[in-house]
Parts: C-alpha cells; sequence; structure tokens
C-alpha cells in the first residue's frame, strides 16, 4: 500500500470514528499532495509523498515557533496535534549522535578548517540525511564540530 493510499485509508477510518481532528489534517495533506499533481501534472510517487509530508511538517514547527513567540498557545497547540498526525506518516528523524557519526568523517576528510569548510562538508552531508534529519539539527552539529575540531 502507498503512503498516499494509507492516508485515505487512515482517513476514512477517521471519519468512521468521528476524529475530526485526524480527519481534517489527512483531508489538508492529501489536497497538498492533489496540488502538486495539478500544478506539475504529474502522478507523486511515495518519495514526492514524503517531500509534501515533510514539508508540511516544517510548516507546523515554524508556525508553532511564530504561535509561541506571539503567546497564542491555541493556534501553537492545533499545530503541535496537527504536527503530531503528519509525524505518523514521516520516518523516524535521526538524532544529534547519528548525525555526529556520519559528519565526523567527512570533517575529517576536509582537515576541518573551521568554518570555511562548512558549505563542503554540508554539501557532502546533506544528501546523506535528505528526509531522515532536520536541516538545522544537521547544521548545528557540523558547527559544533567544525569549532571544536
Amino acid at each position: 500500500m502507498s503512503l498516499k493510499e494509507q492516508l485515505r485509508d487512515d482517513m476514512a477510518a477517521a471519519m468512521r470514528a468521528g476524529d475530526s481532528e485526524t480527519r481534517n489534517t489527512l483531508r489538508m495533506l492529501l489536497a497538498a499532495i492533489k496540488q502538486i499533481e495539478v500544478d506539475d501534472r504529474t502522478e507523486l510517487d511515495g518519495a514526492g509523498v514524503q517531500s509534501v509530508l515533510t514539508k508540511q511538517a516544517k510548516q507546523r514547527r515554524e508556525s508553532i515557533a511564530d504561535y509561541e513567540k506571539a503567546n497564542r498557545s491555541e493556534m501553537a497547540a492545533n499545530e503541535k496535534m496537527e504536527l503530531a498526525i503528519i509525524e505518523r506518516y514521516l520516518p523516524q528523524m535521526m538524532g544529534a549522535d547519528e548525525i555526529k557519526a556520519l559528519a565526523a568523517p567527512i570533517v575529517a576528510e576536509f582537515g576541518a578548517a573551521g568554518m570555511k569548510a562548512m558549505g563542503q562538508v554540508m554539501g557532502k552531508l546533506m544528501p546523506q540525511v535528505k528526509g531522515k534529519a532536520d536541516g538545522r539539527l544537521v547544521n548545528q552539529v557540523v558547527r559544533e564540530l567544525l569549532q571544536n575540531g
């Protein structure tokens, strides 16, 4: 079963169960997927659907930070709920230790030339962690490695 089919099935199950939060979130995700398919005149494969979900999760994280900064806790709570539902369909994200294990050999390869090597290290590391790790966390781990190395 494809990820898109899983989203549709889960939305139908949420409708039957009367779970309006899940139903609305899944409906929004399917609409975002459909919008990209219509715009690009193509059928998204598993990786394309995964990309849409990752983008939606990132938007939720940014909104949560903005709402919390503006003391809008009720709006932040809604975004957190949507993010939790979206994350059910995303692969488990890598932690800082896992990223460090991948980044350390790359930093060593470039001789840890300080922050000047940041672009080179990130360029080589990001394809390995794309979709598996948060870009900000990767940036932070690489920055620490370069500063300490």
